[in-house]
């Protein structure tokens, strides 16, 4: 059987996040971190989060495709985070993805960011119902007066 290889890409805040999963198990995990770019500011300035996406995106996707030694047509789902995140952001990755896929003709699927973060620390063997909670959100704040 052939496997099944997928495009997760997250722009939901201020890191372009870029990951390749091979039949459920990731094989490439990038992460194009904004920290220093923000960090004069005292926290995240979403347009120019936005801008950086613009920037990184397309390099992050090639990397990881040239790092599991596959191409975009080798690919059988894209996935992209639909939200909760900063807009401008969040339209950066989700609109990159949902081109891809249809320029692929692959099936899209908008992912919640929430229930992500659920998902990667999800335990093998459990099963819903369950209740889970999310701390996010590591955004530095200002120190300054």
């Amino acid at each position: 059987m052939r496997a099944v290889w997928v495009l997760g890409i997250d722009t939901s805040c201020d890191d372009t996040g870029v990951g390749l999963v091979r039949d459920g198990k990731v094989v490439v995990n990038l992460v194009a971190s904004q920290v220093r770019l923000h960090e004069a500011f005292g926290g995240v300035v979403p347009e120019l989060a936005s801008r950086e996406h613009l920037k990184a995106l397309p390099l992050l996707v090639e990397r990881a495709l040239a790092e599991a030694g596959l191409r975009p047509k080798d690919l059988d789902l894209v996935a992209a985070t639909r939200g909760p995140g900063l807009i401008g952001a969040l339209l950066v990755g989700y609109t990159f993805a949902k081109g891809m896929a249809f320029a692929l003709d692959r099936p899209f699927y908008a992912v919640h960011h929430l229930e992500g973060h659920i998902a990667a620390a999800w335990p093998e063997g459990l099963t819903p119902p369950f209740l889970a909670l999310v701390a996010s959100g590591g955004t530095p704040t200002s120190t300054r007066s």
